[in-house]
């Protein structure tokens, strides 16, 4: 790839491949990889992918195709495109996985792993073939722990390209919104648990007591009881993968555990980062790239593609990410560093959205009210507005609709949302599930992005919470009383998208997840646990309960015109 300004590294070499090297870490173990380098004397700097995944598969060739399970794991990218250009390519078995030696911990990615991938950039760094420059890259897991090793700073670490990657994980994988998400982690354990050599030690740690006690609160969960997977880990603690599952489940706040296996960001300098997502990835990584670039205090970069997950093996960012690692290990200046830091592909139009920070400088949060009959806008309560309410058993999920009237301009909306709303249940708790949907104008809906909130873990974080993005404590839980009303403030994940002239936009309200799924990226959010009781859930709005959903209008909704009783004449008439 060249401008009229810049040029990357050429595809010059032909490459060697050293199956199956050991790399010594100071406690005697050996990580297990395989290195690709450019088949010229002389030395290279070294892109460095690490994970639990087998490290064979990540190298096989391969035509793309969309995202499946039988390739989800293949992220760390095609070793031929980097080491023809003149990088080393090193792909890394973390320790307690496949030929690596160790044990692979419960809490992973745990502080020995990623000790561990520090002192493999520093020994691959001091090899013959290495100039000193180390880079990490991949998606999913292999982001996860870069962001990780960067916090850390090895001295030979220069950037890292760590799209797609959780960095709190109550927060953007196990606990959405306080609610346990146990069925990516069920794939995940079930698909990806090959070569890993998990420890069985959680009794020990926790001694006998508390252990049992811990399994006996967990046996009176009747969310958690009710479904087998979970209830086949409680009863067979020692099983197999479970001890990794059960760890997760004994944590159910968000506790030190949690806080353990969270980047710190609070460096006052960091390697540069080049992060992001797609908007369908809300169940998952998207969170977490949100978060790292909000509080990367260092060179960065952010992206947020349309919402289509990478195609296996992952090539989509091979370029931009030439061009990022020529920038930083070998001088070559690609421009990329003049480029605005935030891209964002806006849904709707084919088209991205350039700008320097996040949230986009000059969002608006308007709010749209709840009212009776279905009805989201902009105007406040009508006189006779009370609540909406819907049944929820385990025979029949219910849920309220609240749908603007067709757009009579077009509307971009570009960044958090955020749901203030007012509920009761007949219930102690109330698991809520908010989804925001887009309604073409002949009808045809589909599912834009979500949000969850544990009726009892509903009180703020008012230190970390801003008007647009609430944040919740975790740590514990405040039961509800039987129909008596309380505030709850959701956030919804992000998005961006172009509401056009004709369409509208639908909020759903529900205490469960149970839609039809359409694509892998609607998968990865779906599988939460739910309330074995029946109860008549409701949603108040009026003028003493001001439910309301936030929308960041970044472009139009001029003069606020969606409330009508007018029709916008077509423009043949």
């Amino acid at each position: 790839m060249f401008s009229t300004d810049w040029t990357t590294s050429p595809r010059e070499y032909d490459v060697i491949i050293e199956r199956d090297r050991r790399v010594p870490v100071d406690d005697g173990i050996e990580l297990d990889c395989d290195i690709f380098r450019p088949d010229a004397k002389g030395k290279f700097p070294v892109i460095l992918t690490a994970s639990p995944y087998e490290k064979a598969a990540q190298s096989e060739p391969m035509v793309p195709k969309a995202i499946d399970f039988d390739r989800a794991f293949i992220e760390s990218g095609d070793f031929n495109f980097y080491t023809r250009r003149g990088y080393v390519f090193v792909i890394m078995n973390i320790r307690g996985t496949w030929a690596s030696d160790g044990v692979f911990s419960n809490r992973n990615p745990d502080h020995r792993t990623i000790q561990d991938l520090y002192e493999a950039i520093e020994w691959l760094a001091k090899q013959e073939w290495c100039d000193g420059n180390v880079g990490m890259f991949g998606v999913s897991y292999f982001s996860v722990v870069q962001k990780r090793v960067a916090v850390l700073k090895p001295p030979s670490l220069k950037c890292i390209f760590a799209p797609y990657g959780w960095t709190d994980g109550y927060r953007d994988l196990f606990y959405h919104g306080g609610i346990f998400s146990y069925g990516f982690f069920q794939a995940w354990a079930t698909n990806r648990g090959a070569g890993l050599k998990i420890e069985k030690d959680l009794k020990a740690e926790m001694g006998d007591n508390a252990y049992n006690d811990a399994l006996e609160t967990l046996r009176s969960d009747p969310e958690i009881m009710a479904i087998p997977f979970l209830a086949g880990v409680v009863e067979n603690p020692e099983e197999g993968r479970n001890p990794m599952v059960l760890e997760i489940l004994i944590h159910r706040f968000d506790d030190e555990y949690h806080r353990e296996r969270a980047p710190d960001f609070s460096a006052q300098e960091q390697i540069p980062a080049y992060l992001g997502a797609d908007w369908g990835m809300f169940g998952f990584h998207m969170p977490g790239d949100v978060r790292a670039f909000e509080n990367w205090n260092g060179p960065r970069k952010f992206v947020m593609g349309p919402p289509v997950y990478l195609d296996r093996p992952v090539y989509q960012y091979a370029w931009e990410s030439l061009r990022w690692f020529d920038h930083w290990l070998k001088g070559n200046d690609t421009g990329i560093m003049e480029e605005p830091a935030v891209k964002l592909f806006i849904v709707g139009t084919g088209e991205w959205r350039m700008a320097e920070d996040w949230p986009v400088s000059g969002t608006r949060w308007t709010p749209f009210y709840l009212h009776k009959d279905g009805i989201l806008s902009e105007h406040e309560f009508w006189p006779d507005d009370a609540a909406t309410s819907y049944d929820d058993s385990p025979e029949s999920r219910g849920w309220a609709d609240f749908t603007t009237p067709p757009m009579v301009e077009s509307t971009e909306i570009c960044g958090p949302i955020v749901l203030n709303f007012y509920g009761s249940t007949t219930d102690s708790e109330v698991l809520w599930f908010a989804s925001l949907w887009l309604i073409d104008e002949d009808g045809a809906e589909r599912m834009l992005t979500r949000g969850w909130l544990r009726g009892s873990q509903r009180k703020l974080d008012k230190a970390r919470s801003k008007p647009w993005k609430p944040v919740h404590e975790h740590a514990g839980r405040e039961p509800l009383t039987a129909g008596e009303v309380y505030e709850f403030n959701m956030q919804i994940r992000p998005y961006g998208i172009l509401l056009k002239a004709g369409q509208r936009l639908k909020l759903r309200i529900a205490s469960s997840d149970e839609e039809v799924v359409t694509n892998f990226n609607e998968r990865t959010s779906r599988g939460h646990l739910l309330r074995p009781v029946a109860s008549t859930v409701s949603i108040h709005h009026n003028h003493d309960a001001p439910s309301h959903l936030l929308l960041p209008i970044t472009r139009g909704n001029v003069i606020e015109t969606f409330f009508s009783g007018g029709v916008l004449p077509k423009l043949n008439e």
